[in-house]
């Protein structure tokens, strides 16, 4: 609408031999820097205001004949084109007039407080157009740097100087550089200030200018912005500065991952520990479960898995001292050891479930079946809760360490070992475990309080209704209007005073913070242990082999932090007490606080059957016959859970202890001696080593432990029975802290091994096999025999020097003596030979008849 005015009044008065020129106004508007910059939608809702002002300064104008034609506001750059027209002189040039009519525009303009703008804090300015307007709407927004591309001969640049300084410092000029042929050259102007770019690119866009001073031809300037920091430029910097580049990348990468995704891991860890993602756990569930399914289904009897009040005697020590350590302060390590199948798991879930503490398990027997470092770690996230979690970027980053060797000569640095993502796994759970403890703490301190105030509120209760009784009740809020003088002064009226405040009250009063703040105190202590979290590391042993060390010993030192820094009690089951050296380790100041589990005796395992079957429904008086085969499985909870299975199904106790037995041969036949060539290349242990284990323990219940060192096929191989012990086959009992006899890994496999011995063709094979080792072994030491003989038999042919009393005194020759000793060990060795064939021999016939 302003714009057809101005070209009305320009159609009806300006006269025929007029001409046209346009003028920049700079400042009227705010330049947009960037697509995201807002300030232009000021401008935006106040341009009718500003370009009336506009028109309103300049019609003051009236030199050479100067009339508005039209207005075109340019947003993006911050200016105003104005179109005018003028009076032309033949006498005077029009460069001369242009001048002037700039001249007096900016006299009258600053006359009058100058040109108002969207900010009204500085005055913009009027300037000639010197080329032609370019008044193109792309995102090209205004910058420092003004390109100058030449279409024609370049531009000097002294003269590129003369030109562009009147608006503004130059801070640099670029000259052209070398390009391919057929593209334009151009000049880079760096201006010192915005403003200043902004009016050369407007004003100049268009101009001829003379390539030098004395020049014929022209050179038509064209102006644009120039990007301060192109993205090809910085794309080249960092491809060409790699040893620069790619270590502060990797360091943004573990910023953001400590500042981002670490605190995300700490709160999923708190809300898997504390039931936030198991819908289970909500009210709403529970309320739902209670009135619709659980109406509708049968209650479950006790079953196996209920608890067993004075009957297993054996326990009542270790409960004891888990129930100990778990209501202390966490000083140590609780590490709980038995045999597997002892019931330490039944035994730890009983307990925490009584005293509903939040719990984390750590399963390793789970972990270690990880074929690859990434999966461990996957699955001690999965474990923990640790969430999100990028184990493929640690794959990745093996290629990125290539590829940074062919680069800069060196790994980058962004793969990490599995000891230190284990470790960063439990760092950010010691945190999660941190916030559990904090959580619980409020919580407690919430229900603390409110139940102070619940008292509080029912004991003022109780005293109002006494003194009520008694009639000494007074409201307080009746001195209002109870009266004049006297009577509202002291405010009391005809009730009788309170004897309450007895000496008796006042005794408690006093007696009573000290009492209450001792009180309060030992219940915040309390309250304090309850809110520490449970961490349960279960299958804590080294057996599956050493491939899974690392996260062993990752455990063994978070667990020490844990316990060092009483963040949270950390109990540790395991098989075996020997993997306890690795706990010890990670905690040198303090010893572990040790539980041990071990095997029921006869009585206990009775009752302990009786009161399992009599749970469920089943009165069984045990013979003697079938006393003495339970007794057979000992005091092992799973072999006893197994045998109440059995029953329960139908079967006699006789029965279903054989099927045991029966079971155990086979597992120890394919565990012990493997199914195949290649089952036996992969034993720790060699077939004739655990034929005499088994053959000993078969008609012995133990077997002293050095005397299976001192003969064939151990001698001195501990390795060998340690590996039993870890497969469960054999336990070695200590005595004064060294080991002193061997036992079967469980009660039932005496009966196993005594079971496997008593097979003929089974046991007529491994004495062939244990035979012929032997008989290499004896044959191997009279081969040896022989070589020295033969030496010794070359040195008294040499004579050995001795003296004619020697024969006299009967003095030995030191040659014989070893002769005679040799000669002895080799009938001893020949004898046991001969006697192994003929045992052999026997053997073969014997395998021929079965």
């Amino acid at each position: 609408m302003l714009r057809a005015a101005v070209q009305r009044r320009w159609a009806s008065t300006v006269p025929g031999q007029s001409k046209e020129a346009w003028l920049y106004l700079d400042s009227i508007f705010p330049i947009q820097l960037a697509a995201w910059d807002l300030r232009h939608y000021v401008g935006i809702l106040r341009q009718e205001y500003l370009l009336g002002g506009v028109l309103s300064k300049l019609s003051t104008v009236q030199k050479h004949g100067f009339e508005v034609v039209d207005v075109e506001p340019r947003m993006k750059d911050g200016g105003v084109f104005v179109r005018f027209s003028y009076t032309g002189h033949p006498e005077v040039e029009t460069a001369e007039i242009l001048n002037e009519i700039e001249a007096n525009i900016r006299e009258q303009v600053d006359k009058t407080g100058g040109f108002q703008t969207w900010s009204g804090l500085r005055s913009g300015n009027a300037w000639i157009v010197q080329g032609k307007p370019w008044k193109e709407d792309m995102n090209r927004y205004a910058s420092l740097i003004v390109k100058a591309t030449f279409d024609g001969p370049d531009v000097s640049e002294q003269q590129l100087y003369e030109l562009f300084r009147p608006y503004g410092r130059i801070k640099d000029i670029s000259p052209p550089v070398v390009v391919p042929a057929g593209t334009p050259r151009s000049a880079l102007i760096t201006y010192q200030h915005l403003r200043s770019a902004s009016i050369a690119r407007n004003v100049i866009y268009g101009l001829e200018a003379a390539p030098k001073p004395a020049a014929s031809t022209t050179t038509s300037i064209r102006t644009s912005y120039q990007k301060p920091i192109q993205a090809h430029a910085v794309r080249d910097w960092v491809s060409g500065h790699p040893k620069i580049t790619l270590p502060i990348l990797i360091f943004l990468l573990g910023s953001l991952t400590y500042t981002i995704f670490d605190p995300i891991r700490s709160v999923m860890i708190e809300g898997k520990m504390l039931d936030w993602f198991d819908y289970q756990q909500y009210g709403i569930y529970k309320w739902l479960r209670a009135n619709t399914v659980d109406r509708l289904s049968v209650p479950q009897s006790a079953g196996l898995h209920s608890p067993v009040a004075d009957v297993w005697k054996e326990r009542s020590v270790a409960l004891e001292s888990l129930k100990n350590y778990l209501n202390d302060v966490p000083s140590s390590i609780a590490f709980m050891h038995g045999p597997q199948g002892s019931g330490k798991t039944t035994m730890v879930q009983g307990i925490l479930a009584e005293m509903n503490r939040s719990v984390l398990v750590i399963d390793c027997r789970e972990l270690q079946k990880a074929t690859s470092d990434n999966q461990l770690v996957n699955g001690l996230a999965h474990q923990t809760g640790y969430w999100p979690i990028f184990t493929l970027f640690n794959s990745m980053g093996n290629l990125f360490d290539l590829a940074s060797v062919g680069l800069i000569g060196q790994k980058a640095g962004l793969t990490s070992s599995l000891t230190d993502q284990l470790d960063q796994v439990l760092s950010v759970v010691s945190v999660g475990l941190k916030r559990v403890a904090a959580a619980h703490r409020a919580d407690q301190k919430h229900k603390a309080e409110l139940k102070e105030r619940l008292e509080a509120k029912t004991q003022q209760d109780v005293r109002i209704r006494e003194r009520l009784i008694n009639g000494t009740w007074h409201d307080g809020r009746l001195d209002c209007v109870a009266g004049n003088g006297i009577m509202c002064e002291l405010g009391v009226g005809d009730e009788p005073f309170d004897d309450v405040l007895d000496s008796t009250y006042l005794g408690a009063l006093e007696a009573g913070p000290p009492e209450k703040a001792k009180k309060e105190l030992s219940q915040e202590d309390l309250d304090n242990l309850k809110a520490l979290p449970i961490v349960v590391i279960r299958n804590y042993t080294t057996k599956v082999g050493s491939t899974k060390d690392e996260l062993l010993k990752a455990l063994a030192e978070w667990s020490a932090s844990l316990v060092e820094n009483q963040i949270a009690h950390v109990l540790v089951l395991s098989d075996n007490r020997e993997n306890s050296k690795r706990l010890s380790q990670s905690l040198p100041s303090k010893p572990l606080y040790t539980i041990g589990l071990s095997d029921a005796d006869a009585s206990s395992a009775l009752s302990f059957m009786k009161h399992k079957l009599a749970g469920a429904g089943i009165d069984v008086d045990f013979t003697p016959k079938q006393t003495e085969y339970v007794q057979r499985l000992g005091g092992r909870t799973s072999d006893l859970e197994s045998l109440i299975h059995k029953v329960r199904s139908g079967q006699t106790v006789e029965a279903a202890v054989d099927e045991i037995i029966s079971q155990g041969v086979s597992e120890l036949r394919k565990n012990a001696f493997g199914d195949d060539v290649e089952d036996v290349k992969g034993l720790p242990w060699s077939k004739e080593q655990i034929w005499t284990i088994i053959k000993q323990l078969s008609q012995k219940p133990e077997i002293s432990y050095y005397n299976l060192l001192t003969d064939f096929p151990f001698k001195g191989d501990e390795t060998a029975l340690r590996n039993m012990e870890h497969a469960e086959i054999i336990t070695i009992n200590t005595k004064n802290g060294r080991p002193a006899s061997v036992k079967p890994g469980k009660p039932v496999l005496r009966w196993v091994f005594e079971r496997l011995v008593q097979d003929p063709q089974f046991e007529a094979h491994q004495e062939l096999h244990y035979n012929e080792k032997a008989i290499a072994k004896a044959e191997s030491t009279i081969s040896s025999c022989e070589q020295e003989l033969r030496l010794l038999g070359d040195i008294l042919l040499v004579a050995e020097p001795r003296h004619w009393y020697d024969w006299l005194l009967g003095r030995p020759n030191a040659c014989n003596e070893r002769a005679r000793f040799l000669a002895q060990k080799m009938i001893k060795a020949e004898r046991k030979v001969e006697q192994l064939d003929r045992r052999n021999e026997a053997l073969k016939k014997s395998l021929t008849t079965l």
